[in-house]
């Protein structure tokens, strides 16, 4: 098990703690839903995307929504080379942590001059973190150029620009604050960038020295454990572009080890079991590094299969607090930002909503759960008295949310938020059918 220490959360748009006792003024600040005048909705990195909006066929459905994910201000030239990859990507979610897996493994390996996942994982962390005399490179070529003579290295990526702490996760994140319009996408215009984590949590360990900078040995191969099918499909698209748009640039840099990285594309399915079959047939085809899975879920699941099996696990996009202490033997790394982190910023979206009564209906599973207790935890800081707090869970082939829909209408919250995956759509669906107003602005 790797130590961590909790990181220092400096979220930019600070928790509204009420300095008057907000959580006990009786009164609804202006602009407050309430159960007549419409509640406000608000949703995780799982559904905050154009495509969970695409499952909703009337117009306006989930105006108003808003929400945070991990989310980096892309650059138009990443646009515009991930377009080269894929050209009909709807969302670019994940894009960025997806290419930065896929670059830190490899980095990793050129470092290591060995494709031995064991030996490569030791080198992982370092090649992200600045030691004295090395130099900082953001693109491929210069990264390989300056290992190729004998320089450390500190990656600086799309979304980890400041490296990797003990426990393989990136030392600082940026959120997005997203917010669904009347054609049920996101409003571009309306979005907001939070930082969080803190530098000082970046590794200062220094990787092992190594004598086979650049050396010649068997070919990388990647195995692509992303989702094509499940309930997570719908992130697919962007985390296969940004892996492949990896690999090209990776190759068109001269390869790892002298030879060109493959990628074999596989598919997680949103489902243990199917996310176990596709990592014991990388296993049989002695992939030693693979890029995945995305969800939670999986990711606690396979880790241990990881470890026996002596390969790495790089996910983009499993964000349970419970990972940064998984019994891992330092083979599981992610290039998104810990739940703790998105708890905060999204306590602070909903604080700064005016919510003072909240109800959270959360996907039942290590994602959901994580998210549930923390912005629980999160918005109770900020002054929201536990009384006026509660949530239900669903289960991810769940179809009758009666029960839910019960809960809440008792409740009488002012603020509902739904932590879950494209499924959730299904939730909120029943809500609206059931009379539950959301605020549209």
């Amino acid at each position: 098990m790797r130590p961590t220490r909790r990181a220092l959360v400096a979220i930019t748009a600070t928790l509204l703690v009420a300095a008057g006792g907000c959580a006990s003024n009786p009164t609804r600040p202006a602009g407050t839903g309430s159960i007549d005048t419409g509640i406000r909705l608000y949703g995780t990195d799982g559904n905050m995307s154009n495509s969970f909006g695409a499952d909703f066929k009337k117009p306006g459905a989930i105006t108003g929504m808003v929400g945070t994910t991990p989310l980096t201000a892309l650059t138009d030239d990443f646009k515009q080379r991930l377009d080269q990859v894929d050209p009909n990507l709807a969302d670019d979610n994940y894009a960025g942590e997806s290419y930065d897996a896929v670059v830190i493994s490899a980095l990793a390996v050129a470092v290591a001059g060995t494709t031995n996942p064991t030996t490569v994982a030791k080198y992982v962390d370092g090649v992200t973190n600045l030691q004295p005399g090395g130099v900082e490179c953001t693109q491929v070529k210069d990264c390989l150029d300056a290992i190729a003579e004998g320089k450390d290295i500190a990656y600086r990526g799309v979304a980890v620009r400041n490296g990797l702490t003990p426990a393989g996760e990136p030392a600082t994140a940026s959120y997005g604050t997203l917010h669904f319009g009347q054609n049920n996408k996101i409003d571009d215009a309306k979005t907001e960038f939070v930082s969080a984590g803190n530098t000082e949590d970046a590794s200062k360990q220094t990787a092992p020295s190594s004598g086979a900078h650049g050396a010649k040995s068997t070919q990388l191969t990647l195995g692509l454990l992303l989702p094509k099918t499940g309930a997570v499909a719908y992130l697919g698209p962007q985390m296969f572009a940004g892996a492949h748009l990896a690999v090209r640039e990776l190759n068109a840099a001269g390869g790892i080890l002298g030879k060109p990285v493959v990628a074999i594309d596989g598919d997680d399915g949103t489902d243990v079991n199917k996310a176990t079959a596709q990592f014991n047939a990388f296993v049989s085809q002695n992939v030693p590094i693979m890029i995945g899975p995305p969800s939670s879920g999986e990711a606690t699941a396979l880790v241990p299969k990881a470890v026996a099996a002596g390969r790495i696990l790089f996910s983009p996009s499993a964000t349970s607090d419970g990972l940064s202490t998984i019994d891992d033997h330092g083979l599981f790394f992610r290039s998104c930002p810990p739940d703790s982190y998105q708890s905060q910023a999204l306590a602070d979206v909903i604080m700064r909503g005016g919510a003072r009564r909240v109800f959270i209906v959360a996907r039942d599973d290590a994602y959901g759960a994580g998210l549930r207790d923390g912005v629980s935890k999160d918005l109770m800081a900020a002054g929201i008295k536990q009384d006026d707090l509660t949530s239900k869970t669903y289960s991810d082939d769940q179809k009758d949310f009666g029960a839910i829909t019960k809960a809440v209408k008792d409740f009488k919250p002012d603020a509902v938020m739904v932590a879950g995956y494209e499924e959730s759509a299904s939730v909120i669906s029943a809500l609206q059918a059931d009379g539950i107003k959301f605020a549209q602005s």
